[in-house]
C-alpha cells in the first residue's frame, strides 16, 4: 500500500525542533505517516534519528513543534540491539511473556506469523541474529499495534536473510494495515522495501518514493561516497523467500534465484 491511498494518520509532526545542552538536534521536521504505509527513516550518525523517534513515540518532549497521534494508538517498538544475559535461563516463550499476559495459542499465533513458531520452547541465546529480530518482531505484535517502530531491524542479519525480513514485515503490514517506521542504516536493501524514504541530518533534506531519493542531490551529498559501486537494491518479484532466506519460485519463474538488480517494476 502507498501513502496516495487516502488512509488515516495515525502519527503526523508539525515544524519539530529539540535543544539539549543548547545543541540543536533537529530543526522544523514535518512529517506523517498513515494506516498501511511504510516510512524509512534514513541519515548519518548523529543526524537525529533517534532522538525523533522517542520524541515520536512520547519518550522525550519536542522543544517547538506539535505532534498528533490517533487517540488510542497502539505502537509495537522493535529495538536496534537488545542485551539478553547469556546465563539467563530464558525461553522464547517466557521472553514474549514480558509483553503482557498471553495464552499458548495467542504465543503459537504470533510466532507463526513470522515463522517462527518452532522455537517457542528454544533459549533465547540459541538463536541466530536473524530468528532473535523475528522473535522481538512477534514480541511487538501481541498487542496488536496500529504502528511498528523498527530500529535498524536488519541488525546482525546476513544480506539473504535481510531480504526475507523485510518481506515479512511487509506481509505483517499488509496483513494488519498498520502503519511501519523503520530507522536504517542499509541503504542498498532497504530502499525496495519502503513507500516513502525521509533522509535526515538535523532537518529534512529530502523525502519521497526510493526510486527519486536515490537520484536527489541532498542524498547524494550524505550518501554518494558510500553508495559508490552500489544501486539500492530492487529486483523483479518472480520469487519469494523463506524465513532463512531460501528462494520460493513463483509461477512462472523459469530460474530460480536470478536476480535483476538495479532495476525494479513495480
Amino acid at each position: 500500500m502507498s501513502s496516495d491511498t487516502g488512509n488515516e494518520v495515525l502519527i503526523s509532526a508539525e515544524n519539530l525542533g529539540y535543544t539539549i545542552r543548547g545543541q540543536q538536534v533537529l530543526k522544523a521536521v514535518s512529517l506523517k505517516l498513515q494506516a498501511g504505509e511504510t516510512v524509512t527513516l534514513i541519515g548519518p550518525n548523529g543526524a537525529g534519528k533517534t532522538s525523533l523517534v522517542r520524541i515520536l513515540l512520547g519518550l522525550k518532549k519536542a522543544t517547538l513543534g506539535e505532534i498528533y497521534r490517533k487517540p488510542g494508538i497502539k505502537i509495537g517498538y522493535v529495538p536496534q540491539k537488545l542485551h539478553i544475559d547469556p546465563v539467563l535461563p530464558l525461553r522464547v516463550r517466557d521472553f514474549l511473556l514480558t509483553a503482557g499476559r498471553f495464552d499458548h495459542q495467542q504465543l503459537v499465533a504470533v510466532l507463526e506469523e513470522v515463522e517462527m513458531a518452532h522455537l517457542l520452547a528454544s533459549p533465547v541465546q540459541t538463536l541466530s541474529g536473524g530468528e532473535f529480530q523475528r522473535v522481538l518482531l512477534a514480541r511487538a505484535l501481541l498487542n496488536r499495534p496500529h504502528v511498528l517502530v523498527l530500529d535498524e531491524p536488519a541488525q546482525g542479519v546476513d544480506i539473504i536473510g535481510q531480504q526475507a525480513l523485510y518481506q515479512t514485515i511487509k506481509h505483517v503490514r499488509d496483513r494488519h494495515g498498520c502503519g511501519v517506521l523503520m530507522v536504517s542504516h542499509d541503504l542498498h536493501l532497504v530502499m525496495a522495501s519502503t513507500d516513502r524514504v525521509i533522509c535526515l541530518n538535523t532537518h529534512i533534506c529530502c523525502t519521497g518514493h526510493p526510486d527519486d531519493i536515490s537520484a536527489h542531490p541532498e542524498y547524494l551529498k550524505i550518501f554518494g561516497q558510500a553508495m559508490e559501486g552500489l544501486a539500492p537494491y530492487s529486483h523483479h518479484h518472480d520469487h519469494a523467500h523463506d524465513a532463512h532466506g531460501n528462494v520460493i519460485p513463483l509461477a512462472g519463474d523459469n530460474e530460480p534465484g536470478q536476480h535483476e538488480a538495479g532495476t525494479h517494476d513495480r
